[in-house]
């Protein structure tokens, strides 16, 4: 249902994911709003890292709602309000993605929804009917 593709003729990825997925045959397709590093108590950590991990969190919830998993993300998009956080964010990326790893864009942004908030990822998962 799922192929990765990094083709020969570009360069190969900065990090961890691919430059396409290629989603087949019938299926369903879940559409992450973007997450935030919120917790559930409304909390919001001021480390980027925490909040990713947040973030990450919430697109898992997200997923297994519908029964699906990390495995079935074909599609992250992550804004960051700092340039700097980039390194914490992908190892937090990193981590979480399953094998083999989704396309992936990263936007460095001025600013997200309240000033509080560093992270927001949005997720696009594939999976069978």
């Amino acid at each position: 249902m799922h192929r990765h593709l990094t083709p020969p003729s570009i360069r190969p990825p900065f990090g961890r994911y691919h430059h396409a997925v290629e989603v087949t045959g019938p299926g369903r397709l879940l559409f992450v709003s973007g997450q935030l590093g919120m917790a559930a108590d409304g909390s919001v950590p001021e480390d980027p890292a925490a909040q990713a991990e947040i973030a990450f969190a919430n697109v898992e919830a997200c997923l297994e709602q519908v029964g699906m998993g990390r495995e079935h993300v074909v599609r992250l998009t992550a804004l960051l309000t700092e340039a700097e956080y980039r390194v914490p964010y992908m190892a937090v990326r990193d981590r979480w993605v399953a094998d083999p790893p989704p396309a992936s864009t990263l936007f460095i942004v001025k600013a997200l929804a309240l000033p509080a908030f560093k992270v927001e990822i949005e997720a696009v998962a594939a999976a069978p009917v």
